[in-house]
């Protein structure tokens, strides 16, 4: 690795901006193996909320535009609205600019294809942010699997709920915009989901090889937040005006792997009382597992032989990551994942290496939510 600190820009500074800008902080005091990092710069288009974001989450200087910055630093960071995935990350891996992409991958499949093509031909290392991997008990559950642990994998199930937009007069932002979104909770939530199921059962069941899928819109309009059409967060100041939805509150889909393993997966915006409720269920001819996020320590367990299922607190030194961070027993948060994928990342850059999930997973899990949407429109399956 370079002893010389990567020097980091960022663009985006509100959720994903502050979940990142978090881990890059962390790093140094938990994981001093990690590659040393300078938050160089944060991108965006409102100086005053720069100003104020490069003084809150310690980066150096602020830049309005991506295009004076991909080339200036040795990461860029594109954790903007989906739409603006595809020309600043290009940008930067034609300038060997090593790069990591918050999900989906883009808000079309052609520029998930762009993307997928620019990373194969730059010598920068290319990483798409499904932090939801680096969960210790994820990490575990898989190994269980790829040992062989669950047997024959039959059935996978996956859903994502949350209750944010069920209120009707909740505010229009960028994320029901299929222009600058893509799509809504399939893109937003499903490609999740999809790209766990993927890990965990892939190298047993291979990929998903036919689906089909139904998408749902139940509010087919919301006010604009007063004076800020375009905001990332959607909310705040009096409604002005109604803008059209134009993506979907859910969807639900189900497919069938190579091996023949069946799988259901579904998401919503519109669960009432789920918050962030993001399950994966797997079950085999030898035993099962489960996984909620909201209790992301720990992993219902059930091995060949045994009665009922077990819940394993993982939280032992020898679990992933945990040796980095507390006493066994002492639980670790949402926050954790970005500093352990965070620490993948930079480290397989500062080696010159390549970084799982690429974007080649990126255009995999994109191709899969394509295929949903073709399938609603059809009315049919679908084979990927």
């Amino acid at each position: 690795m370079s002893e010389e600190p990567l020097s980091v820009g960022v663009l985006g500074y509100r959720f994903m901006g502050k979940a990142h800008a978090n881990a890059l902080a962390r790093l140094p005091m938990f994981f001093p193996e990690a590659p040393a990092v300078e938050r160089e710069v944060i991108v965006g288009r409102d100086e005053e909320a720069l100003a104020d974001a490069a003084d809150q989450l310690g980066f150096e200087r602020y830049a309005t535009d991506w295009a004076d910055v991909v080339d200036e630093v040795d990461v860029f960071y594109n954790l903007g609205p989906n739409n603006v995935h595809a020309d600043p990350s290009i940008a930067a891996l034609e300038a060997d600019t090593h790069v990591f992409c918050e999900k989906p991958l883009a808000h079309t499949l052609d520029d998930a294809e762009r993307m997928r093509d620019a990373a194969r031909d730059s010598a920068a290392t290319a990483g798409i942010a499904f932090n939801y991997r680096f969960i210790p008990a994820i990490r575990y559950a898989k190994s269980l699997i790829d040992a062989g642990e669950l047997g024959e994998i039959h059935h996978v199930r996956g859903r994502y709920l949350q209750d944010w937009l069920v209120d009707p007069e909740a505010p229009w932002s960028w994320r029901n915009s299929e222009e600058l979104a893509g799509s809504g909770a399939l893109g937003d939530l499903g490609a999740h989901t999809i790209d766990l199921a993927r890990f965990l059962v892939g190298d047993r069941a291979g990929d998903i090889s036919r689906l089909s899928g139904h998408l749902q819109t139940f509010v087919d309009e919301r006010p604009v937040p007063g004076g800020d059409e375009g905001s990332l967060e959607g909310g705040g100041g009096e409604s002005t005006e109604m803008r059209e939805v134009t993506v979907d509150d859910a969807y639900t889909a189900q497919a069938e792997f190579e091996s023949g393993a069946v799988a259901t997966f579904e998401a919503s915006r519109f669960a009432n009382g789920r918050k962030n409720d993001h399950t994966i269920a797997i079950e085999g001819s030898k035993g099962s597992l489960s996984f909620s996020l909201e209790r992301l320590n720990e992993l219902e367990l059930l091995t060949e032989g045994d009665r009922g299922f077990q819940t394993i607190n993982v939280t032992a030194p020898d679990d992933p990551y945990i040796d980095h961070w507390w006493p066994e027993g002492h639980v670790i948060g949402w926050e954790h994942t970005f500093v352990h994928e965070n620490y993948e990342f930079l480290s397989a850059a500062a080696a010159g290496e390549d970084h799982s999930p690429s974007f080649e997973d990126g255009y995999r899990v994109q191709e899969l939510l394509a295929a949903i949407e073709q399938s609603d429109d059809a009315g049919e399956w679908v084979d990927v």
